[in-house]
């Protein structure tokens, strides 16, 4: 199985440690779960909003890494890419946890294009 895939079922995972960790050290309701994150600090907040956005971006990364494999781009090229996604991804989340606004929108725009070239690597094999 390609090392892009393994990325895939990271990228599909990642969302959860951020919402652990939004959640965590607070008295938390589970009957309504998602009721209680307007009381959370805000670094708190933060884990959850990244998480959100982990959640929000990852079915276009899962699509763009099977129609890249698929349609027959390089697999070098491809595990590379998704690998630098996930770096990028996870440099976003602590970026968005850690308050670095600058850092955190050009994590999400450099992940964002590499996902964007590996949707389009198989135009140009």
């Amino acid at each position: 199985m390609p090392l892009a895939y393994w990325c895939v079922l990271i990228a599909a995972l990642l969302p959860y440690p951020l919402a652990k960790y939004a959640k965590s050290g607070t008295a938390s309701d589970n009957r309504y779960p998602r009721e209680d994150y307007d009381n959370l600090p805000s670094r708190h907040r933060r884990a959850y909003a990244a998480h959100q956005n982990a959640l929000e971006t990852f079915p276009f990364f899962a699509a763009a890494v099977v129609i890249a494999v698929t349609m027959g781009a390089p697999a070098v090229v491809v595990n590379l890419l998704a690998a630098l996604y996930i770096l990028l991804r996870i440099a976003h989340a602590l970026f968005y946890i850690f308050n670095k606004p600058p850092l955190r929108s050009a994590a999400f725009a450099a992940a964002m294009a590499v996902n964007v070239a590996i949707f389009v690597l198989p135009a140009f094999r």
